[in-house]
């Protein structure tokens, strides 16, 4: 029985990568969002204790947790060429998109780093999520 068909969530297949896009992106957010909360507790204790203003800490930590989650299908996927293209062009992009929302939402509307730093962590999480798994499954289909 395959754990696709299980009632565990999120579901992986046989090589222990996640199924399906959803369960990807699904457990990527979760890792955002416990980032951001963390990361804004750690910014109301250090705006409580005066070592610095609410929204000066850099929004990017946030994307500590999705990244291991890559790490993690990086290593389940083995070994191979696919994966390190797949993964070196779904940084690149995934890097570029967030760099570029949070640009602009520091240049455009003013926002703190904070703010700016989670929608480009954001950005980079998604992008990445979308070109990891489509790309990978586009690959293995056009050689095996």
């Amino acid at each position: 029985m395959s754990d696709t068909q299980s009632a565990r969530r999120p579901r992986r297949d046989a090589s222990g990568r996640l199924a399906t896009i959803g369960d990807l992106l699904g457990t990527a957010m979760a890792g955002l969002v416990t980032g951001a909360v963390v990361l804004l507790l750690l910014e109301a204790v250090l705006s409580l204790t005066h070592v610095s203003e609410f929204g000066n800490t850099s929004g990017w930590l946030a994307v500590i947790l999705p990244v291991w989650l890559f790490v993690e299908e990086f290593r389940a996927e083995g070994f191979g060429a696919p994966r390190v293209v797949v993964a070196l062009l779904a940084t690149g992009f995934g890097v570029a998109a967030g760099m570029t929302l949070a640009g602009f939402a520091s240049s455009q509307f003013a926002f703190p780093t904070l703010v700016s730093g989670l929608l480009g962590a954001l950005g980079a999480t998604v992008v990445y999520c979308l070109i990891w798994f489509y790309g990978l499954r586009w690959l293995d289909h056009r050689t095996g």
